[in-house]
């Protein structure tokens, strides 16, 4: 008997691989897909704008970045003697203009850097729903907590939509033809809009994206929003906010990613690290034993076997601190490490 509706999604045509480099952009679960990457070791510059919901900034600020402009001098705010920019998120922010517009440059450079040696661009769409700022005209991606009043809000039309996507596609192409991109609409619920119009912000953005699909080989799509919505689709996967997916949606999404995302060898090394980071978190429940120890020197052989493969000099370092700080119990017995220690 089936108690749910299980969503197996298709494999990429091009799976990602362990030495392949990444780049997020977009809403938060951007952030909560680059922080499972990272977490799995891969390369991952993860959302270096801070999050951004909607496609119109999106793609200003990818457009940004492969140009080389400057962030807009008139889309900077001083609140509360702290300086923030329209374009960017609040956890960008500075004490000044002048150290904003340099902090900003210095991050529009690297995403430029990593986006043309990047292998692929995981882009998370957010909403449809944007604020367009009244006095300069323009859509932003963060008020700052600015009054509403400064700020016209609505449902910006799909045809406007495809084409700033389809422009920042092709500029990113340009910029490194072997990039490919992997476009997710996150399952975050937009609430505050109301729920029918999130309804029809999601709905807009699926559109596009599967348009986006078709039109371009090198574009494929992963199907986080109905992983959440129709195969979880319990409010017991959800945050006590009923809103973002906790900890075991994330989960759940992330093993179906790296189903259908993964080659053989990345998913093999998934397994093992997972593994891994479980005996890293593992605590002796009687201290210092011969047993323990034992434990620490099989940990560390297996971080060895993973040296070539990955960076694993921070975990290495966390059990050998371990076993230097332990007492061998019986006469005789020595510390194991690496030649190369």
């Amino acid at each position: 008997m089936l108690f749910h509706t299980e969503l197996i999604p298709e494999s990429l045509p091009v799976p990602i691989r362990l030495t392949d480099r990444i780049v997020t952009i977009g809403s938060c679960f951007a952030d909560v897909m680059g922080r499972q990457l990272t977490d799995h070791k891969l390369s991952v510059l993860n959302n270096p704008f801070g999050t951004v919901f909607n496609p119109v900034s999106i793609a200003k600020l990818l457009t940004m970045a492969l140009r080389g402009t400057k962030p807009d001098e008139s889309l900077y705010i001083e609140r509360d003697g702290i300086w923030f920019h329209y374009d960017f998120h609040s956890s960008l922010w500075a004490h000044s203009q002048t150290e904003l517009c340099e902090r900003l440059t210095e991050r529009l450079t690297q995403t430029a850097d990593a986006l043309r040696q990047a292998d692929w661009l995981l882009l998370t769409l957010g909403t449809a729903v944007v604020y367009r700022h009244i006095q300069t005209g323009q859509v932003v991606a963060n008020c700052h907590k600015t009054p509403g009043s400064q700020f016209e809000k609505y449902l910006y039309q799909i045809d406007h939509l495809r084409d700033d996507l389809v422009k920042v596609l092709k500029l990113l192409r340009r910029a490194n033809p072997n990039l490919r991109i992997l476009l997710t609409v996150s399952p975050v619920r937009h609430t505050s809009d109301t729920l029918p119009l999130n309804q029809a912000s999601k709905s807009v953005l699926r559109v596009i994206a599967h348009e986006l699909t078709v039109w371009n080989d090198w574009v494929q799509y992963f199907p986080s929003y109905e992983i959440m919505v129709d195969d979880l689709r319990d409010y017991r996967f959800y945050e006590a906010d009923l809103i973002h997916p906790n900890a075991l949606a994330q989960n759940y999404i992330f093993e179906k990613f790296a189903q259908s995302a993964f080659d053989h060898e990345l998913r093999g090394f998934v397994t093992e690290w997972a593994s891994i980071r479980k005996a890293l978190a593992h605590r002796p429940l009687y201290g210092d034993t011969p047993g323990h120890r034992s434990f620490l020197n099989s940990l560390l052989k297996r971080l060895d076997t993973l040296r070539d493969l990955v960076d694993v000099e921070a975990e290495r370092s966390v059990v050998l601190d371990q076993l230097v700080l332990s007492v061998p119990a019986q006469k005789g017995e020595s510390l194991q490490t690496n030649s190369a220690e």
